[in-house]
């Protein structure tokens, strides 16, 4: 019966759809469909769910029309802390989202799916207003509660829902002021009335260990724990690779090959070997768990993996996509240990050109299992307590070196963006308490593993497209050009200049070249990334911008990202010869909604990262007030002045606490001045600053300026 109503679903939509089509009712549609007396009802609950998920309107008449014939439109409400939005269109993704007022955002907040009006443009950027809630997307909001006299409220943790929960004294479940709760919204906010709901769970007291991490675990509804069904599935996975399993595919174990890692990685899911030929040319192997092997299409691990999209990687723990047994065991590339693998084996010429490769399943068994610390000691000095240990592995890692070096030369000719990485180390003491915090440290030997893994990526994107297969394709796009015009303009007053087309990635490669080693290098970065588009999964290869790339996807992290599990599967069904015509018709119809799933689940994933990142800074903070420190200003808005510190952390000067003078906001030059005293505050400026506070609560950091002269 799902089948039927699924097809005429299809069918229905189609015709609506269709050019030709005109505004009619119901039973004009019938009777033009010819459907039978007794599937009329089926037509109606079809017309009646459109309806509900916003994908039809219905005139006064009972005429059924498209939203966009009517100037409305479909998509998903970002919200912000300051009343006003943003929406999504679902029609067109990467169009420029509409921006709502706080007037016209009629009671959505912030992941509503909504139907808008556009009312107004102004340039690309439309204006509009909510005319519908389709669906409350956020079914529970986490916050921190407060008692009042006979009621409590509820003060969201997500800063894009903009006011308090007002909770009844029935509803509040015994919480009480500074307990982490999970809200359940009962009642819809007014024009003059607050949202109003009803505790579900109380997480903890917010002072209590591993709180503060679980309740943004819960704000994102990240998936902890898998359910019965996978463990039960998993009890089946083996634990060592078995003959029959590996037959039918290359044996690569007599092959040295290394993994490099983190000191603290468990789930090791690619290896790399590396040989020179008598022609000068380097044989580079990198070697990728089969995943697909154990995750098959449909089964439990799938569905749950699937939902995940992604391992989450937050300060004090991991959230895998798959069970441990999986991640840190069979499909593990652990030392010493048969283990299948899908392979891409290159040769690659003195000038970095892939002049071969062979995509291949196969088996191997790495020598040693190394960690970037160990390899950059080896490779960087002369005097390394290492190379005695690893003696007999020193001529490939010095291969290695020499291979990194060429293919990063390639790239850079080409074009590709080389960002500085600003991402924060944050130390936790045994009660998850912060204790430090420094910028992550890149060397030699991330460096090998990076680029040899881009060459992966990119020699297997490029052979699937040209087999014109369905595939999942890693997408760059162009950024906007008023997005970059508006960065010519900032950076211009900054003494830095965009040259050439904005539609090449030589022209940023050249800009980023510019500000090396100066004070504003890692700000320059990040402005220059803020003008990006992001990244996204697709079935169309539509090249990548930022690496200067016109093949590219994400093959070599099987374990803990989907879109590389799909690939595999695809990889390994053509390689066998099994990729039916009924799987390509199945992958046709089905990418285009994985990989929204899969850019939807990454987005998720990085947001919740970024959260504990900042909750743990501004607690690290916390026991600093009166201090003071050096920074360079990172932003300037009419409401304040942000300020980062060397170790990546930022905060703000409020407009209220410039004192000494009446200062203005110029927005043309993104600056504040002194009326009398002339003095400015612009980006990139290197200023002093006492912290005023930190609020692990609103996760803010406040500043003042010290006056240094």
């Amino acid at each position: 019966m799902e089948e039927i109503y699924n097809e005429r679903y299809e069918k229905i939509w189609g015709f609506i759809n269709d050019e030709s089509y005109t505004p009619m009712t119901a039973k004009d549609i019938s009777m033009l469909l010819d459907i039978r007396t007794g599937d009329i009802q089926m037509l109606y609950d079809i017309l009646d769910d459109m309806e509900k998920k916003g994908k039809i309107i219905l005139t006064k008449k009972g005429k059924i029309m498209l939203p966009a014939d009517q100037n409305l439109y479909t998509g998903t409400f970002t919200g912000n802390a300051r009343g006003f939005g943003f929406v999504t269109r679902d029609d067109m993704p990467l169009a420029e989202d509409i921006f709502i007022p706080a007037s016209a955002v009629n009671g959505a907040i912030h992941r509503d799916k909504v139907m808008c009006r556009i009312t107004s443009h102004f340039g690309k950027r439309a204006e509009g207003e909510i005319v519908k809630i389709i669906e409350r997307n956020m079914k529970h909001i986490v916050g921190t509660f407060e008692e009042g006299k006979g009621y409590g409220f509820v003060v969201p943790d997500d800063k894009k829902l903009a006011d308090d929960i007002f909770i009844s004294k029935t509803n509040t479940m015994g919480a009480v002021t500074g307990h982490k709760v999970v809200v359940k919204i009962i009642k819809n906010a007014g024009d003059d009335t607050k949202a109003e709901g009803k505790v579900v769970e109380i997480i903890g007291h917010i002072n209590d260990p591993g709180v503060d991490i679980v309740s943004i675990i819960r704000q994102f509804e990240l998936p902890m724990d898998f359910d019965e069904k996978v463990y039960a599935y998993t009890e089946n996975v083996p634990s060592e690779v078995s003959d029959e399993e590996m037959q039918n595919r290359t044996d690569y174990r007599g092959v040295q090959m290394v993994t490099i890692d983190g000191e603290d990685a468990k789930d090791l899911d690619d290896a790399v070997s590396v040989e020179k030929l008598e022609n000068g040319s380097y044989r580079l192997g990198v070697y990728i768990a089969d995943v697909s092997h154990y995750v098959t299409q449909g089964s439990p691990l799938d569905k749950a993996a699937y939902e995940r999209g992604t391992s989450v990687y937050l300060v004090d723990r991991v959230i895998p996509m798959l069970p441990h047994k999986l991640s840190n065991g069979i499909c593990s590339l652990n030392e010493g240990c048969d283990r299948l693998c899908l392979c891409c084996i290159m040769e690659i010429d003195r000038e970095g050109t892939v002049v071969s490769q062979k995509i291949e399943r196969a088996v191997i068994n790495v020598d040693r299992r190394m960690s970037y610390t160990v390899v950059n000691s080896i490779l960087t000095d002369e005097n390394s307590p290492y190379k005695e240990e690893y003696g007999e592995l020193i001529p490939m890692f010095v291969l290695m070196g020499e291979l990194r070096d060429i293919l990063f030369e390639k790239r850079r000719k080409r074009g590709a963006i080389e960002f500085e990485s600003r991402e924060a180390k944050i130390i936790l003491d045994e009660n998850g308490k912060p204790v430090d915090i420094k910028p992550y440290e890149r060397n030699l030997a991330t460096g090998i593993i990076e680029e040899f893994m881009l060459a992966a990526n990119e020699c297997i994107a490029e052979y699937y497209f040209w087999l014109e297969l369905p595939f999942v394709f890693r997408n760059h796009e162009e950024p906007d050009s008023e997005k970059v015009e508006k960065l010519r303009e900032i950076i211009a007053k900054l003494g830095f200049y965009l040259k050439g087309s904005a539609t090449h990635p030589k022209s940023f490669q050249k800009l980023l070249a510019q500000t090396k080693d100066k004070p504003e290098e890692m700000l320059i970065h990040r402005m220059v990334l803020r003008s990006l588009k992001q990244a996204r999964y697709s079935p169309s290869n539509l090249g990548h911008f930022g690496l200067a790339a016109k093949y590219y996807c994400h093959f070599t992290s099987p374990i803990r990202r989907y879109p590389d599990l799909q690939i595999h599967r695809i990889i390994s069904k053509n390689i066998e010869g099994t990729l039916t015509e009924g799987d390509i018709a199945y992958l046709n119809k089905n990418l285009p909604e994985i990989t929204s799933h899969c850019s939807m689940t990454e987005r998720r994933a990085d947001e919740a990262e970024r959260e504990t990142d900042k909750y743990k800074m501004t607690e690290y903070m916390s026991d600093k007030v009166g201090q003071c420190f050096d920074g360079i200003i990172s932003g300037v808005t009419n409401w304040g002045i942000y300020v980062e510190l060397p170790n990546t952390i930022e905060g703000m000067v409020a407009v209220k606490n410039l004192v000494g003078d009446s200062y203005i906001f110029d927005e043309d030059n993104m600056l504040f001045y002194g009326e009398r005293t002339h003095k400015e505050y612009k980006i990139g400026q290197p200023v002093r600053v006492k912290l005023e506070s930190a609020s692990v609560l609103t996760r803010t950091i406040d500043f003042k300026f010290v006056d240094t002269e």
